[in-house]
């Protein structure tokens, strides 16, 4: 494999690092929630009697559930500023606890109106609950999306989606698109903050065109735009240790896309048996003109299909994204942690980082070390370090602590580190690193496991 990729450069001199925009993207969206809640103060006299407290507190939660739908439709638009400045996982873990927040609102809206509608009314919860279902304008189409959302959230929870297919959550969770189509018209019609208040309800439009354009961009018409551009095809695929495969992609005018060593695409092949089913793999070696490579673990149905593509399959890709990238660097000296297929992204950060670089591999076994051969080579070419951390004869796992990295790397607080790997191997590698003194703002890392 090393000879597809045997031009090598690396950057004169480390990139200007860019500031994460996250801290401005948290202000603008809790300034949203404010002004939600000022509307609703606004046209809020005075709250009398249980009814009043109810409904209140029930068209508050309404307000603010509606406008969490839009942040997170918006959220996972795949906007270019939040998926490559701010980091992809980020962005979808603010999805997920938005997430949550949501369907809490959700059915705190649903119970206290139907309550507070029962006590203004003197009837029964369950004869309110049926009026307003079945003679309130919009009222039917607000229910079935109350119930998509709430199949949408229970799907997400994660004990019930460690049983469930990625592909049978995924495709749950596009109906979150369906289930605010069909509760939009609801919050107009029957909100007494939008009635007769036309400043509010032309910025409730804006804001739910303006995700809804966002998602038609970025989810739709650019991965069109880049598959008809670029036509991507598996040229080859070649085994790199027990489970682990590459596969190079070759396509046209490649070096448009604009990607860059640690980033990765969302993959789609279009083969029988994978094209329903659209994964995050990193590059595994930075991009070229003409090839693109991605290096993949078997750990699932989809992966393990990945030895059977034949040369010519066709490719859809959707991306890049990702802020794991030399973008993120702010000192001379950089060290890269991978443990076993994270690997991958760090691999082409390790040929490209400007600067001193070493680069640290866990693996269990001398075999399972993925691209070592290209690695060591990189390692020459450049005058840099790789170390190697394996399982003792027995099995035993190797331990990371603050004394052993600084042993290992003199200076490391002086050091910009990358870590990839799975989640509890990351967690703990960013503990000891801390505790060995390195700066938060330095350890940078980014994880599919969401």
């Amino acid at each position: 494999m090393t000879t597809v990729y045997e031009q090598r450069t690396v950057a004169l001199a480390p990139p200007e690092p860019r500031r994460s925009p996250a801290g401005p993207v948290l202000a603008i969206l809790w300034g949203g929630a404010a002004a939600v809640v000022a509307l609703w103060w606004q046209d809020t006299g005075s709250v009398v009697g249980t009814a009043g407290w109810l409904t209140g507190a029930g068209r508050i939660a309404g307000l603010l559930c509606g406008y969490a739908c839009a942040v997170l439709v918006g959220l996972m638009a795949r906007v270019p500023l939040l998926e490559r400045r701010i980091g992809s996982d980020r962005v979808a873990r603010w999805h997920a606890m938005g997430g949550r927040y949501t369907i809490c609102l959700l059915v705190a809206h649903v119970v206290l109106i139907l309550f507070g509608y029962a006590a203004q009314d003197g009837s029964s919860v369950v004869h309110e609950t049926l009026t307003v279902v079945l003679d309130y304008p919009e009222m039917l189409k607000a229910t079935a999306g109350t119930v998509i959302l709430l199949a949408v959230g229970i799907t997400s929870a994660r004990a019930v989606r460690r049983r469930v297919s990625h592909e049978f959550w995924y495709y749950v969770h596009l109906l979150t698109y369906a289930a605010v189509f069909l509760a939009f018209g609801h919050q107009l019609a029957l909100g007494s903050d939008f009635t007769g208040n036309g400043a509010a309800q032309a910025a409730w439009y804006a804001l739910y065109l303006g995700v809804a354009a966002l998602v038609v961009w970025f989810r739709v018409l650019a991965p069109v735009r880049l598959n008809l551009r670029h036509r991507l095809r598996v040229e080859s695929v070649h085994r790199e240790a027990p489970g682990v495969y590459s596969v190079v992609m070759r396509g046209r005018r490649l070096h448009e896309m604009g990607a860059q060593p640690g980033q990765f695409f969302r993959w789609r092949f279009l083969t029988d048996s994978m094209r329903w089913t659209s994964t995050p793999y990193s590059l595994s070696a930075p991009p070229r003109q003409d090839l693109l490579r991605i290096t993949i673990k078997a750990l699932g149905d989809h992966s393990a299909a990945v030895p059977m593509l034949r040369p010519g399959t066709r490719v859809w890709a959707e991306g890049p994204y990702g802020s794991l990238t030399a973008d993120r660097s702010t000192a001379h000296k950089s060290l890269l942690i991978a443990g076993g297929v994270g690997i991958t992204p760090l691999r082409a950060l390790f040929e490209t980082l400007p600067g001193e670089v070493t680069l640290l591999y866990r693996a269990r076994t001398a075999e399972d070390l993925a691209l070592g051969g290209e690695l060591e080579a990189i390692a020459r070419w450049r005058g840099a370090k790789v170390l190697y951390a394996l399982n003792g004869p027995h099995g035993q796992r190797p331990s990371f602590t603050a004394e052993s990295l600084r042993t290992a790397v003199p200076d490391l607080a002086g050091h910009d580190v990358y870590l990839c790997g799975p989640h509890g191997f990351a967690q703990d590698l960013y503990e000891a690193l801390r505790a060995a003194g390195v700066p938060d703002r330095r350890i940078h890392h980014e994880s599919f496991e969401l």
